[in-house]
């Protein structure tokens, strides 16, 4: 199985939280999409031709496409790679991007999943963080994909948003929860250096969110996401009925994926790729028939936590047999003597040779990885 990720770096204009790469220069689409197919034949035998059982077009802002866009995109991908009729394509949206008749036309393209960046449903939240649309456009949005036919819906919410209250976040969580969607991702919002944001906090015109007020939220949420019924599979992820996102437990089992565009990333087992984070530079590269990427060949430590990194996240957690199998013995054993103070302090659970985070654990993560990564 492998998939394929294509970073649209188009916006309309900049969210102040955003350090994805991104450009507001749109009327280069066109210029773009000749590049892409540049790309992706100059790339068609990176996943040697392995059958590609998801697509994500992500950005910036893939909803700025039209389906003549997704179409002619998908018909690319389809050209030079093995698409699987049964693939995940999903397509990232902003709320006022859709109404019902470019979100009938999008399904129309092979598009089978949309994820729409809600983020809030409130306007004063959605303003500060400067973005487009409003609290009733994200609930048209759903109404439209529903409407069009889309089953597989998910959307994006944020928290710890500067001066967000408890009962603020409980709102938006009752509100996602009411809606028909199976699928939400929640994110802390982070404060990176470049953005807006990151300025304000530096200059002292925006408050970060307390820690203590931030483990609230985070608790909240994953006791209203389990009363209704969703799985907490992966640190930000949600899902009702095992509907998972396809594409990121790809990247999470760590298979084969191809990045274009852009500031897109690949890996194929062996070695990591990333694009440049330029569009003239990723134009130029191209019209002379040359991919703009930088590589690093991975070595077996460095493979191995990988596997650490992304397992961990995940609700099927890190398998000493597998690591036992791929690494040998003291790999293993290693990372079981790791995790020894973390399952004694009920941060680490362990279930036969798997071992997972708690909800305690979940919390600080970040400090358990560093301790079980290979030196």
């Amino acid at each position: 199985m492998a998939g394929i990720y294509v970073h649209i770096p188009f916006c309309r204009r900049r969210c102040h939280y955003c350090d994805f790469y991104k450009t507001t220069e749109v009327t280069r689409l066109s210029f773009f999409k000749e590049a892409l197919v540049v790309e992706a034949e100059l790339q068609s035998d990176f996943l040697k031709g392995e059958r590609v059982k998801t697509v994500y077009f992500g950005g910036g802002t893939p909803s700025l496409l039209g389906a003549e866009d997704v179409a002619f995109l998908m018909g690319t991908l389809r050209r030079f790679f093995k698409l699987d009729p049964s693939a995940e394509v999903s397509l990232e949206v902003n709320p006022d991007d859709v109404d019902s008749g470019v979100a009938e036309s999008w399904a129309r393209t092979g598009v089978n999943r949309l994820s729409i960046g809600i983020q809030s449903f409130r306007d004063s939240h959605l303003r500060l963080m400067n973005r487009r649309h409003t609290a009733r456009q994200a609930f048209q949005a759903v109404d439209y994909a529903r409407g069009a036919g889309f089953t597989d819906i998910s959307i994006d919410l944020i928290y710890s948003i500067p001066g967000m209250t408890l009962p603020e976040w409980e709102n938006n969580l009752d509100t996602a929860l009411s809606l028909p969607v199976n699928h939400i991702s929640a994110y802390h919002l982070t404060y990176h250096e470049g953005t807006p944001f990151f300025e304000c906090l530096r200059k002292g015109t925006l408050t970060e969110t307390t820690e203590e007020e931030s483990l609230s939220q985070f608790d909240l949420l994953m006791k209203k996401t389990s009363e209704a019924g969703f799985e907490h599979y992966e640190i930000s992820n949600f899902a009702k009925n095992g509907a998972y996102s396809r594409h990121n437990c790809g990247y999470w089992f760590g298979e084969k994926y191809l990045g274009l565009g852009p500031s897109a990333h690949s890996y194929n087992g062996l070695s990591r790729q990333w694009n440049l984070a330029d569009l003239d530079l990723y134009l130029e590269a191209l019209k002379a028939r040359k991919l703009p990427f930088d590589e690093e060949v991975l070595s077996e430590k460095e493979r191995l936590n990988d596997y650490l990194i992304t397992r961990l996240r995940t609700r099927w957690g890190i398998s000493l047999a597998e690591i036992r199998r791929v690494y040998g013995d003291e790999e293993a054993g290693g990372v079981l003597r790791s995790a020894l103070p973390y399952l004694h302090d009920g941060f680490l659970e362990q279930e036969g040779d798997v071992l997972r985070l708690t909800p305690a654990g979940i919390l600080i993560s970040d400090r358990i990885l560093l301790e079980l990564i290979r030196e």
